[in-house]
């Protein structure tokens, strides 16, 4: 009798706890504060999306100035590794809950730039990603609209970037000091192809000797 009424009792108290979360989701999902990285072309989409044709503050989004203040991160170009080192920075100072949106091809696959030797590619690999806008670059109409999930993913509680980011740290970690801490140099030194090749004289004075 006893165990069935601790039960009852944790029961009762999930119950309460998934209420309150639910209506915490609510009201963290109608007001965002948006921390954007304007690391490449994708910014130029925030404009039209915060102005009076789409209007983005209907939503609840607005910008905020400071990390310690945001809630939404967004990484609206590509990465290089130096950038990096700054974004993750910029995320460690954000309060939980956080969500992260990638803008455009770059932070998914590098984009245009995936084989140049300083650009990150798959940004999930060193930070949790929330949602990713496919296309080079994303229209408004398709930042809105990905905002929108996001949102419903907050209320749904699936959201949960910042918890993985928490519970696997140590994975994120060593793959941002694979690449933040390596020694060996990505290219290989310069050689001058004609630093060997005897010059014009040289040539018309073995002709000579001939």
């Amino acid at each position: 009798m006893e165990q069935r009424e601790e039960l009852l009792v944790l029961n009762s108290a999930e119950e309460s706890k998934n209420g309150w979360q639910t209506i915490l989701n609510y009201f963290r999902k109608r007001s965002m504060w948006m921390l954007y990285y304007c690391t490449g072309c994708g910014a130029v989409e925030l404009p039209p999306t915060m102005t009076s044709r789409y209007d983005m503050e209907r939503f609840g989004l607005g910008p905020m100035a400071t990390p310690r203040q945001a809630d939404l991160l967004l990484i609206t170009g590509y990465l290089s590794a130096k950038t990096l080192k700054r974004v993750i920075y910029t995320y460690e100072q954000m309060q939980d809950p956080s969500y992260v949106v990638g803008f455009g091809s770059c932070p998914i696959n590098g984009g245009i730039y995936w084989d140049s030797y300083p650009v990150i590619n798959q940004l999930e690999m060193f930070m949790p990603v929330d949602m990713s806008i496919a296309g080079c670059m994303p229209r408004p109409q398709a930042v809105i609209d990905s905002f929108n999930k996001l949102m419903d993913q907050i209320q749904a509680g699936k959201a949960v970037g910042y918890r993985r980011y928490r519970e696997n740290h140590d994975w994120y970690k060593r793959n941002q000091d694979a690449v933040l801490k390596r020694s060996t140099p990505v290219l290989k030194a310069w050689e001058d192809p004609f630093a060997n090749r005897p010059t014009v004289e040289q040539l018309m004075a073995e002709e000579v000797k001939s």
